[in-house]
């Protein structure tokens, strides 16, 4: 559930909202609401996006997503970005309003004449490399996000889905199903690769082939198992629906549909390139096909494409240039000097790079845990356990706390979940690292793992001759057993009683 405090309130024309006057709503997604505002002193038309908060987290993620890029990029094939707002208050992102039309109003005029289609694509592909270039991969590109001004410049729009080589990619973080829109989705983005941006060259080629056709090359599948068809089907060229249908173009559309990365256009300029110079296009078996392929043809595409090692950037690479803080504060009283000088290094940090942002992480210590539960009354009270000398803390930093699980007892309730390995039917290692070795008391065995000093057979008593001889419990005996144990075994370098 979204909190109320961040919830939208609902809009009505002629409010304001951070100094911009509501003037009529546009549209209403299922992602975000668009509406045409004004400003005294803006330069341009705007428009204002509105995510829709709900249930849904897609709709959260792409704001923030979008939220970060577009201020980044510039150019003509772009919207100017104007201001943002955040979820504290109202979210929202002001951008230029694109006078002109999407190319989703030219698909009922389907199919266009080959030249028409040559004409918007290569305007297309000239606005996608402006965008790769600017390390961008739009990763969403159909009809509806496609505008021209009225020079007939092609401008992208709606980078909810995109990813930035210099920031966080939080889809790839957050969900793990193909992100996009069916009909329009590579084979590699339903692989869940998102780093390769031949995915728009993909896109640009359904693109042309249903402004050439009428029809879609993959249809418009709606389930993961529709999608995943691409991978091993191949479209039919589209001289099977327009037999006069130019050779050249016929082989542009195919190469961009390769479904294997490596071999359509290295980049968006080469296409643009060829779809403006027909006579310089080399043809290749793809510009004389008239019917789709066999079976056999298909079963190796498949094969040859998940063979296909993806081409992503080394982790080393990606941690380098992501902005993105991450620190783990204490807030306990004894750590405040620490805490308040991570909350100084985070802010001298998050000043130094306006775009980084900060992740704040939640750490459960097992000395909170176990306090708990000694103060609900379930474990004796013991010596507080800390984890710096652990986690490779100074050592005078760890002098208050440097007592390790050796000290806590035999209970289950005190073993350290750091050294534990649960292991049926044995006892757990983190007893042998400690220097406890198994004990034996008249053919009985004691397992540490089973509960709080309980004496085992093999016919699931719970006493054993010990403990009727001594008249003690079960749980007495083990006890007992343990604290002779402890006495004897050789003293670690933490231990306690050795300092």
């Amino acid at each position: 559930m979204v909190p109320e405090a961040t919830r939208p309130r609902i809009l009505e024309p002629g409010q304001i909202v951070d100094g911009f006057c509501l003037v009529e709503r546009l549209h209403r997604g299922g992602m975000a609401a668009l509406w045409h505002v004004t400003r005294a002193d803006l330069a341009v038309a705007g428009i204002m996006k509105i995510p829709l908060l709900g249930e849904d987290p897609t709709a959260i993620v792409g704001f923030e997503v979008e939220q970060m890029i577009l201020p980044l990029l510039h150019g003509p094939h772009v919207p100017r970005w104007i201001a943002a707002g955040g979820f504290d208050a109202q979210p929202y992102i002001v951008m230029e309003m694109i006078q002109g039309q999407s190319l989703r109003a030219r698909l009922e005029q389907t199919p266009l004449p080959a030249p028409e289609v040559a004409a918007i694509g290569a305007r297309i592909a000239e606005a996608l490399h402006d965008l790769h270039q600017q390390q961008v991969i739009h990763h969403d590109i159909k009809p509806s996000n496609i505008m021209f001004r009225a020079d007939g410049t092609a401008v992208l729009i709606d980078f909810g889905l995109a990813r930035h080589d210099r920031l966080p990619d939080l889809l790839a973080e957050q969900f793990r199903l193909p992100m996009g829109t069916g009909p329009y989705i590579s084979p590699e983005q339903v692989l869940h690769n998102r780093t390769d941006a031949r995915s728009d060259l993909f896109a640009l080629g359904v693109i042309l082939y249903f402004l050439a056709t009428g029809a879609r090359p993959f249809g418009a599948p709606t389930s993961v198992r529709g999608l995943r068809r691409r991978l091993y089907e191949e479209p039919a060229p589209p001289r099977a629906h327009r037999p006069e249908f130019p050779l050249w173009l016929q082989e542009i559309i195919l190469h961009c549909l390769e479904v294997d990365p490596e071999q359509r256009y290295a980049t968006a300029a080469q296409l643009a390139f060829d779809l403006t110079h027909p006579q310089s296009v080399a043809l290749t078996a793809r510009a004389s096909a008239a019917q789709a392929q066999s079976p056999w043809t298909r079963l190796g595409r498949l094969v040859r494409r998940l063979a296909a090692k993806p081409t992503t950037r080394s982790t080393t690479q990606q941690l380098n240039r992501a902005p993105i803080v991450m620190a783990a504060v204490d807030l306990t009283q004894e750590w405040e000097a620490l805490a308040d000088a991570l909350r100084t290094a985070a802010r001298h940090v998050l000043q130094a790079a306006p775009g980084a942002r900060l992740a704040c992480v939640s750490v459960l210590r097992t000395h909170r845990l176990r306090c708990a539960r000694r103060r609900r009354g379930h474990a004796p009270a013991r010596a507080s356990t800390g984890t710096a000398a652990t986690l490779g803390a100074p050592a005078g930093a760890a002098g208050r706390s440097r007592e390790l699980s050796r000290a806590r007892g035999p209970r289950s309730s005190h073993r350290d979940p750091r050294l534990c390995a649960r292991q049926p039917g044995r006892p757990h290692r983190h007893w042998f690292a400690r220097g406890f070795v198994p004990a034996t008391l008249s053919g009985q065995r004691f397992h540490p793992g089973r509960g709080p000093g309980r004496l085992y057979r093999h016919r699931r008593q719970g006493t054993g001759r010990g403990a009727r001889r001594t008249g003690r419990s079960a749980g007495a005996a083990g006890r007992a057993l343990m604290r002779r144990a402890r006495r004897a075994a050789p003293r670690g370098p933490h231990d306690p009683a050795s300092a």
